[in-house]
């Protein structure tokens, strides 16, 4: 079974709130984390895709004509304008693929523009987002867009087979988001990514206004990021059903062996353990953040506590 699907289970009545005030239902799937929690996601949409490249492409232009263009008018004045095109050519190339791959890599799937519009690049299957994946989904783009892009460009007057070639690449390119579910483009369907929306609700503090029955240390909390502690706070809102006290059992026993919990934790005592934790975490992840410490999901790396 894939780890990203369609999701079966009903819609809860704040989601068709949203959806409605949001003007209509988006394209929502699940994927299935390492520990085996069904994790709803949001598939970013063609215009938020569209929004951010344009911010990041704006980026990357300012970033390129701030460096070569002293190199362009060093080169004309000793009248090497060809070998200047050369090497003005080379640093947009460079430095374009260098800002997507660097971004993604640091920023856990986010490059400035996914950041304002709320978009990141996952891994489709719910692991960690590894290096060789975002260098593919980047370089792939090169072939997908910039270079035709660039020999169209460059072709002269007139318009011959070679060039409805080149633009039917592009056009086809451009088309594949349309034809998968999921609207990844071929640098996702090589790199096996995914871009979604990230929640925009803040996390809510009525779940924290509350006595603690369980405490925990620096370390044990130091297992998880905000992502997984949005997932928590999702499944804590679900309306009580047998199948929910089931989930939750499940996702209890996944935090206690995940944070080496070693006392017991009574099934009565699932929900007020869990909520604990989840206040107890943010508290944490609020803390750390002032630090300048943020920390995204279970994936990236932190300082060890002193």
């Amino acid at each position: 079974m894939s780890a990203a699907q369609d999701s079966d289970t009903p819609v809860l009545a704040h989601e068709r709130t949203t959806q409605f005030l949001e003007g209509g239902k988006k394209l929502r799937r699940q994927i299935v984390t390492p520990e085996g929690v069904p994790v709803p996601i949001e598939i970013a949409n063609y215009g938020a895709r569209l929004t951010a490249f344009v911010i990041d492409l704006t980026i990357w232009f300012l970033l390129t004509l701030a460096i070569y263009v002293p190199i362009l008018a060093l080169m004309g004045r000793t009248g090497g304008s060809l070998i200047a095109v050369s090497i003005a050519l080379f640093i947009g190339f460079l430095v374009r693929n260098l800002y997507f791959i660097y971004f993604e890599l640091a920023w856990r799937g986010a490059t400035p523009g996914k950041r304002i519009v709320g978009l990141r690049v996952i891994d489709h299957n719910g692991g960690p987002l590894v290096a060789s994946a975002v260098i593919a989904r980047n370089l792939t783009r090169e072939v997908e867009m910039f270079i035709p892009l660039g020999v169209l460009l460059h072709a002269g007057n007139g318009v011959n087979w070679e060039q409805l070639a080149i633009v039917a690449w592009v056009m086809v390119c451009l088309a594949i988001p349309a034809l998968n579910k999921d609207r990844m483009r071929g640098g996702d369907l090589i790199a096996g990514t995914v871009v979604i929306s990230l929640p925009k609700v803040a996390l809510l503090s009525d779940l924290v206004e509350r006595t603690l029955k369980f405490t925990f240390t620096p370390a044990q909390l130091q297992a998880y990021g905000a992502f997984e502690l949005q997932v928590l706070e999702e499944l804590l809102r679900r309306p009580q059903s047998k199948e929910g006290a089931h989930v939750l059992d499940d996702v209890c026993d996944k935090i206690c062996r995940k944070i080496g919990w070693t006392g017991p934790v009574p099934r009565n005592d699932v929900v007020i353990f869990l909520r604990d934790f989840y206040t107890a975490e943010r508290a944490f992840l609020e803390r750390e953040q002032l630090y300048g410490k943020a920390r995204a999901d279970k994936y990236e790396r932190t300082e060890r506590l002193s």
